[in-house]
């Protein structure tokens, strides 16, 4: 089998569940993954064999896909802030809405905010945000917390992978008696979980099946609960003058914004991704 048939392949049984360019571009990170191949060198060496060895693997992921499986938790791997990270189903797979999350973050130089700087991010999940950051600001004094020890070994093997040196942490932010150890930062950081249950109803099946619920949904009852509980920790956290930035969900923008005027947070901005939704707030506390 040429590298051109085994792609072709590939493909044809993606069509049974992706559209052409879904279907596509999962099928070209297949084939790289598998022959270590770029796009532009399997076609030009389309006749390139592939090996026993590599159309085993190929059947096994190929198997994976088609059960609906994301292709990143398949490979193991995502892209994110132009860095490769190592997923698995304890963490949810970096989206380019926090891309642009962690761009807003490193613009933060511009405010005249003191240096160096230390940031902490709750809820850290694969750790895309802080070693993003680190990797940006090797200067910087990065923490990381997480509730989960899963999530805590996926975001520790992804500062290893990435070389930077993170402080990670497994504390419940939610436990108040717990995150009260923790020092004071210039920055705090969270995309915590912010979909709603009833929300659940509306999301592709293999969000809901493959990707960690308690990374994803809160109650309908208390959906700012995380908002609200890292919102008073960091009036204990936040130096005066630091900067809470938050990944929101799109449909509580102004509830996000008032519950931080309630607390006396200032400056506090609602900005949109590039889809047009309301998805970033970032607030200063007073001087």
């Amino acid at each position: 089998m040429t590298i051109q048939e085994a792609y072709k392949q590939l493909l044809f049984q993606l069509y049974e569940l992706y559209n052409d360019r879904e279907a596509a571009n999962i099928a070209d990170m297949v084939m790289e993954h598998v022959t270590a191949q770029r796009r532009i060198d399997r076609i030009v060496y389309k006749d390139l064999p592939v090996s026993m060895l590599q159309q085993a693997m190929l059947e096994e992921l190929t198997l994976q896909l088609l059960k609906h499986t994301p292709v990143q938790y398949v490979l193991h791997e995502a892209w994110f802030a132009g860095m490769k990270f190592y997923v698995d189903e304890n963490v949810l797979i970096p989206r380019p809405e926090t891309e642009e999350l962690v761009d807003w973050i490193c613009q933060i130089q511009a405010t005249g905010i003191r240096q160096p700087v230390s940031v902490l991010d709750i809820g850290t999940g694969s750790g895309c945000i802080p070693v993003s950051i680190k990797k940006k600001f090797p200067e910087w004094d990065v923490y990381a917390v997480d509730i989960s020890a899963g999530a805590l070994a996926v975001a520790q093997k992804n500062a290893i992978l990435n070389e930077v040196n993170i402080n990670f942490h497994l504390l419940d932010i939610l436990d108040v008696q717990a995150s009260a150890g923790l020092p004071v930062f210039d920055i705090i950081i969270s995309n915590p979980p912010y979909i709603r249950e009833s929300e659940a109803a509306t999301m592709h099946n293999n969000v809901l099946v493959f990707e960690p619920h308690t990374a994803l949904f809160v109650p309908d009852e208390d959906a700012l609960l995380f908002y609200r509980t890292i919102a008073d920790f960091a009036l204990e956290h936040l130096n005066p003058g630091g900067f809470l930035f938050f990944e929101i969900n799109e449909s509580l923008g102004k509830e996000v914004c008032g519950l931080l005027a309630a607390r006396g947070f200032e400056h506090i901005e609602l900005r949109k991704d590039l889809q047009g939704k309301d998805r970033m707030v970032r607030a200063k506390r007073n001087l």
